[in-house]
């Protein structure tokens, strides 16, 4: 089967999406140079909706209308933030993930106009965030601190905080990163200190199950240690059952002998209870690995806790 010559892209709207379609499409150029591509960015509901989550269905809000496009064969690829992509149903039937790329940075930023750091806000200083993951460990560890709610992408995010409806700001560093705004960090948290989401920092790719020209072509991009730690994750998520109330991390690692480890936790709204788990993998494969970590987390209450979590 000959190689397509030109490969629509459809992605979220969002100047961080944009940007993340464009590492795709310098990848791609690299790698097969007589291809084109077009972008066609699609504003989901996610991106309109300021109010919770849960309302919408969830983090699918964020995928549903890229998807459609896809589906629809509008489109030939979608590039996702795996992060974003719901865990605990399938995909939509009729699509796969083609490639994940290499993971960039799983971190978070905290952003304060004079440069404080976390440990250095004083008492009652609010930190924006509509993040329940954040919003619990900061629970946790600062509880002298207030959480806001604050939606939107980054740049609307940063607009609020320069007007003064916070005094600081949590954001990913791989977003910052992408948007060359690293500058704005005053410091780059630990995954001790904020655990982060599942599937942070990973670039998926999907496409239609049947276009195995697309497949073939772009399968070329992925990373093997992206993909061995999306899919540890992706099952630890999908057998937790977890919805976008509840307050999960976790990320696996590669390390550098390729061995490859889980370290999760899910925690009560408040943070007042957190549940713990890490393992390696050693002859599991990742999902076995991800499964494995979910049972743990059961084992010590993490269903009965996911379930009395209101959504």
């Amino acid at each position: 089967m000959s190689a397509p010559e030109l490969i629509r892209i459809v992605s979220r709207s969002s100047p961080m999406a944009l940007a993340q379609v464009e590492r795709v499409r310098t990848e791609l150029a690299a790698l097969h140079p007589g291809v084109r591509t077009e972008v066609l960015p699609v504003t989901t509901s996610g991106d309109r909706w300021m109010g919770d989550l849960a309302q919408l269905g969830g983090k699918g809000a964020f995928t549903k209308e890229v998807d459609a496009a896809l589906l629809a064969g509008e489109a030939d690829l979608a590039v996702h933030c795996v992060k974003d992509v719901p865990a605990d149903r399938p995909l939509p039937q009729g699509t796969t993930f083609a490639a994940f790329l290499k993971r960039d940075d799983i971190r978070d930023a905290l952003i304060h106009p004079d440069g404080l750091t976390l440990d250095q806000l004083p008492q009652g200083s609010r930190i924006g965030t509509s993040s329940v993951r954040r919003i619990a460990q900061l629970a946790a560890s600062h509880p002298h601190l207030t959480c806001v709610p604050m939606r939107g992408n980054a740049g609307r995010r940063l607009q609020k905080l320069a007007a003064g409806e916070a005094d600081a700001l949590m954001l990913a560093v791989s977003g910052l990163e992408r948007l060359d705004s690293m500058h704005l960090a005053s410091e780059v948290l630990s995954v001790e200190t904020m655990c982060p989401p599942i599937g942070a920092g990973i670039l998926a790719l999907q496409c239609r199950e049947d276009d195995v020209a697309t497949i073939d072509l772009v399968s070329g991009l992925g990373d093997r240690d992206a993909w061995r730690e999306a899919t540890a994750e992706r099952m630890f998520l999908h057998v937790l059952q977890g919805h976008c109330n509840s307050p999960i991390a976790g990320y696996a690692r590669c390390d550098a002998g390729g061995e490859l480890s889980l370290r999760a936790r899910v925690f009560t709204p408040d943070g007042k209870r957190v549940l713990n788990a890490h393992e390696w993998a050693g002859p599991l494969d990742p999902a076995t690995l991800g499964t494995s970590v979910a049972v743990t987390l059961l084992r010590q209450g993490a269903r009965e806790l996911i379930d009395s979590i209101e959504h």
